[in-house]
């Protein structure tokens, strides 16, 4: 009963979200530059999400994150701008093409641990950029033209979809697996899971959404190019996952959310942009080791706060 209370909480929290941003938009209240900085919030966040699973639950150390998010963004604009079909179906191709690639990539490489499996999926990564930086078809190192059909309400409708499901996912009997192959993968094998079928499907899924997140991405903006999906993106991605604490889902919202913005208004300060960014991550790092949420949720202080106030309650 908890958890259907708390689901509805989650969907009526984000009904309210929504409707007032919206109406903020509507109103002008809020121009195009903030309501493009939200869209590329929701985007991070997808994205942070996304690897979440994959590194913070199943303990897969993938940096490759940035050539599924190209290949949503690729084919979601060749099906809006070659194939002229609609920006719905093309958010839903680009992340079954990146689910189909994770699926390829994950059956061989995922049977690596640690160090290995970053530089596999981190190859990966440039092979997807340097092949369509070689198909004329997508316009190749000049990027190819997409059309700006992201809006606010698309974006926010796959941000929940996304979250409700990882969350449930998590939340489940093959999440729970996730987490002790993530704790120790030869104890889990050990037990009889079947650690290669739910690191499998731990990337899968988390490749959809990084798919998912490209079709947005692709459709935010009038040009897409091989350029904005190199390792660098991957490592962007990454530092959202560990600086809001590795198994922590809110510490990545937190930490897209608070780099994004950061990033943002830091475009003013194109030659300190970076130190000062830098500067900022090494002190939280340094005073936060663990990541700003560690591996606690935001739900969890609300339980222990619960708990504080019945004990004072009862004089404990």
């Amino acid at each position: 009963m908890k958890k259907i209370n708390s689901f509805w909480l989650i969907i009526i929290l984000s009904i309210v979200i929504y409707g007032v941003i919206q109406y903020l938009i509507t109103t002008g209240i809020l121009n195009q530059f903030y309501s493009n900085t939200l869209i590329f919030i929701i985007i991070n966040i997808i994205l942070a999400v996304s690897l979440h699973l994959v590194i913070g639950i199943t303990g897969q150390f993938s940096i490759g994150h940035a050539g599924f998010l190209a290949i949503g963004a690729y084919i979601s604009a060749i099906v809006t701008m070659k194939l002229h079909l609609p920006f719905s179906l093309a958010i839903v191709m680009g992340g079954l093409v990146a689910a189909l690639a994770g699926m390829v990539v994950g059956i061989p490489s995922l049977r690596l641990r640690g160090d290995y499996l970053a530089i596999a999926t981190l190859g990966f990564g440039e092979i997807i950029r340097i092949v369509f930086l070689n198909i004329d078809y997508v316009g190749g190192a000049a990027g190819m033209q997409v059309s700006q059909l992201t809006t606010w309400t698309t974006s926010f409708v796959c941000l929940v979809i996304t979250i409700i499901v990882i969350v449930n996912f998590t939340n489940s009997r093959h999440g729970r697996a996730c987490i002790s192959i993530r704790e120790n993968e030869i104890a889990a094998d050990a037990m009889g899971i079947n650690t290669t079928y739910y690191k499998v499907t731990a990337f899968v899924i988390g490749s959809f959404f990084a798919g998912v997140a490209g079709a947005l991405y692709a459709h935010n903006f009038y040009i897409i190019q091989p350029t904005n999906f190199t390792f660098l993106k991957s490592f962007d991605i990454l530092i959202y996952v560990v600086l809001g604490g590795l198994g922590s889902l809110s510490g990545a919202v937190i930490a897209a959310v608070l780099l994004t913005i950061l990033s943002t208004f830091l475009q003013s300060y194109p030659e300190t942009r970076m130190i000062i960014y830098s500067l900022i991550l090494i002190i939280v790092m340094l005073y936060r080791p663990k990541g700003l949420m560690g591996t606690r949720e935001i739900t969890d202080y609300f339980k222990s706060w619960k708990g504080t106030k019945g004990d004072n309650q009862y004089g404990k």
